[in-house]
Formats: C-alpha cells, sequence, structure tokens
C-alpha cells in the first residue's frame, strides 16, 4: 500500500514531534494489496445484496456502509453500475518523541508534578494539584491508553477498541501499545495516583473513556474513527452526561464521514476538541478534523514569550487568514490555543515523558472544558464552546508568526485559561 506524506515535521532536527498529523494514506491501488478497506453506496436492493455477499463493518445509514474485501471482489464491485464504491481512507502516525536530557519514560516518580503548560492553563506557577471536571466524560480517540498507569487507571470508565478485525468494538480493552494517546489522556485527566506523588492534568476528577481507534503501528481507518465518535454521541445520550470528544489526529484532507459523524455529535450535545496540525508556519495548513466548523481546533503554544505572550509554536498548523479580526469560527480556523511544546505527561510505560505537537495542545482545552462543564452542567456544547472562546479573549497572544491583536491565523482567540 503506497502511502504519501501529508503532515511532516516541520521542527529543527533537535526538536522531534510527536503528533499523528503526520501522513495520510489514501492511496490504496488494486494490485498492490490483498484486502481493501471500502465505502459503499448505492440504491436500497443494491446495497442489501452487497451487505449479504460481503458483510459489512459500519452502517452509516444513507451515507452507506463499510466492508473489507479482496482484490477480485473489488474490481468487481466497481463494475457494478448500482453501487458507488470508495476506498475508506486512512490516518497514519507518523511519530518521534522529544525526551528531555535527563528524563527517563519509565521514571516512576515525575520529575514535575504540575508541567509547564498546567501552570499556565491554570495561570499559577506556584501550583502544586488541580481539581475538578466530576460527572463529565473525556473520550479520547487515540491510540488507545495505559489503563493501569498509576495516574489514570481510577479516571476509567470506558475502554474499547475500534481496530480490530474479529468485531469492529471490542469492550473492555483499549491497550496503547505506542505511547500517544497515554500522553494526550495524562494531560486531560490525570490524577496525582493514588498517594498523590505522581501527576496532574487539568481536570483529575473527569471520567475518562479509552476509544482505541489507531492501531499499535499508529494507522486507523476513517470509518473507525467516525463510528468512535458516533458511539460518544450515543453513550454521551445514554448515559445522560456531558462530553468532550479529544481528537489527537487528522490529516490535510477532510473526509466525508469523519465530518458528518462531528456534526453528529455536535447536534447530540458533544463538544469536539481537535488539534490543528503540524505543518506550520505557513498559514492554510490546519489539519481535518479541526479545520471543521463544529470541532474547535486548538493550536500550539511554546513555553517562551515573545511580545509579552506565550508564542505559538513554529510547527503549528495556521488557518485562513483572510477571516483575521472577524472572531467568527468558518471552516479551516484556528479557535484557540495551548500549551503544545515540551509538554510532560504519562507514558505508556507506566512512567513520564515529554511530547511535543499539536496534540499535547488540544488535551490542556479538551481539560479545561470539562473543567469548566463540570461546574455548570446546564450549559449547552453551544454554550461551553462561547465560554471557552470568551476566556481566550482574556489571554490574547502576540507571539509566533501570524499572531497579532484580536482573532488570529495563528492562535485564533487566544489562550483561554481557568482564572
Amino acid at each position: 500500500m503506497r502511502r504519501k506524506k501529508v503532515f511532516g515535521s516541520t521542527l529543527l532536527s533537535m526538536l522531534l514531534l510527536l503528533s499523528v498529523f503526520a501522513t495520510g494514506a489514501f492511496g490504496q491501488e488494486a494490485g498492490k494489496q490483498e484486502t481493501y478497506r471500502v465505502l459503499i453506496k448505492g440504491t436500497n436492493s443494491a446495497e442489501a445484496m452487497a451487505k449479504q455477499n460481503y458483510g459489512k463493518r459500519w452502517d452509516f445509514g444513507g451515507e452507506g456502509f463499510t466492508t473489507t474485501v479482496n482484490s477480485s471482489q473489488y474490481l468487481a464491485l466497481k463494475k457494478n453500475k448500482n453501487l458507488k464504491v470508495e476506498l475508506v481512507p486512512e490516518v497514519t502516525l507518523d511519530t518521534t518523541v522529544e525526551t528531555k536530557p535527563g528524563d527517563a519514560s519509565a521514571l516512576a516518580i515525575p520529575s514535575d508534578q504540575t508541567p509547564w503548560g498546567i501552570a499556565a492553563i491554570y495561570n499559577d506557577s506556584a501550583i502544586q494539584s488541580t481539581s475538578g471536571g466530576d460527572g463529565v466524560k473525556v473520550a479520547v480517540l487515540d491510540t488507545g491508553i495505559n489503563r493501569n498507569h498509576p495516574d489514570l487507571a481510577s479516571n476509567v470508565e470506558q475502554c474499547k477498541d475500534f481496530t480490530q478485525t474479529s468485531a469492529p468494538i471490542i469492550n473492555g480493552t483499549c491497550v496503547d501499545r505506542q505511547g500517544h494517546g497515554t500522553h494526550v489522556s495524562g494531560t486531560a485527566v490525570a490524577n496525582g495516583g493514588s498517594t498523590g506523588s505522581g501527576i496532574y492534568g487539568v481536570a483529575p476528577q473527569s471520567e475518562l473513556w479509552g476509544y482505541k481507534v489507531l492501531n499499535d503501528s499508529g494507522s486507523g481507518y476513517s470509518d473507525d474513527i467516525s463510528a468512535a465518535i458516533r458511539h460518544a454521541a450515543d453513550e454521551s445520550a445514554r448515559t445522560g452526561t456531558k462530553v468532550v470528544i479529544n481528537m489527537s489526529l487528522g490529516s490535510s484532507s477532510k473526509n466525508t464521514m469523519i465530518a458528518s459523524a462531528v456534526d453528529y455529535a455536535y447536534s447530540k450535545g458533544v463538544l469536539v476538541i481537535a488539534a490543528a496540525g503540524n505543518s506550520g508556519p505557513s498559514s492554510n495548513t490546519i489539519g481535518y478534523p479541526g479545520a471543521l466548523v463544529n470541532a474547535v481546533a486548538v493550536a500550539s503554544l511554546d513555553n517562551t514569550f515573545v511580545n509579552g505572550t506565550h508564542k505559538v509554536s513554529d510547527f503549528s498548523s495556521r488557518g485562513n487568514p483572510n477571516t483575521d479580526g472577524d472572531y467568527i469560527i468558518q471552516e479551516r480556523d484556528v479557535e484557540v490555543a495551548a500549551p503544545g511544546g515540551s509538554v510532560y505527561s504519562t507514558s505508556v510505560s507506566g512512567g513520564y515523558t515529554t511530547m511535543s505537537g499539536t496534540s499535547m495542545a488540544t488535551p490542556h482545552i479538551a481539560g479545561l472544558a470539562a473543567k469548566l462543564w463540570s461546574s455548570n452542567k446546564a450549559l449547552s456544547n453551544v454554550q461551553m464552546r462561547v465560554e471557552l472562546q470568551r476566556r481566550a479573549k482574556l489571554y490574547d497572544i502576540k507571539g509566533g508568526t501570524g499572531a497579532m491583536t484580536g482573532d488570529d491565523y495563528a492562535s485564533g482567540f487566544g489562550f483561554p485559561r481557568v482564572r
């Protein structure tokens, strides 16, 4: 299967970047592989026959259904005039890890219990621990989580795998063998562990839903991601709870299945937070699903100051400069910014490590939303989003390429904080 890079690292060689925003593998070709994940749409009778013949993985109603076929089946489907057959886009994780000198990923005790991003979003350089988020669910759609990590174990409420071929969803397992999802989860909800000697995330009392949508090599199909988004929304309705979806993943291309799923979740009262991407500092480099109107796109900030504010990371993808200053979210706009450079958090090993990327900025905002929402559950997801925007305007970002006074294509409305 041929893959084409769509999100390469733009950091200096001394700064290694981790983010799902590295590649999008959309170049599946017949004859180059044995199986194909496909989306099939057609007349009712033709679809029904195709489901009977090939089975289905996910049924998206009027949008069609997905299944896996072999090469000869794929070619036969393409010849059926009553069906439209498309290859399902794949998102691929291509990562490296930045580790601070002197830190070991298996370190049993963190060198900093409230890393710089936590101190920054709480606007408290002396903070020793965090609180809040009770009753709000943070669904992390990623490479899974180490559900036994001491700083995450008591938060885990759901653990589901959407990547296996044996069944579309496997309950009770979300094993992370890559590390990205565990790191992201720690920033959002790490609770310091049973002894209080571990690391703290933004909303340590939130319940964590670990949804594995990327496999152990970091690849994930768009239909599995779409299904997980919809599942989180349905679970929100079933449980009668507020849900924040964190998606530190994406590609440069818009995918209709994921876009439709984000719209569905938003209509069900879920707040969707997504990474802007790591293809900066040029304009119009923001990735999807962050670029969607119904997703909050998060840019990355460094722990350095320019013009009196945190600086937007050079690697952070930028939005559309033509919409600067309007304070209206349109497609391909960055909405807010948060710490993403050299972020210290939970490691899949059970210890701690440092990573950089908009992937790391996103859970700061997901955690903030959970913390604020837990204090006022009467708010709708739309109202919660407005509150994030209001708080972002209180700390306007003026450092980094494209950052300027007011709403800009680099940092959006600004950096929302707890206080």
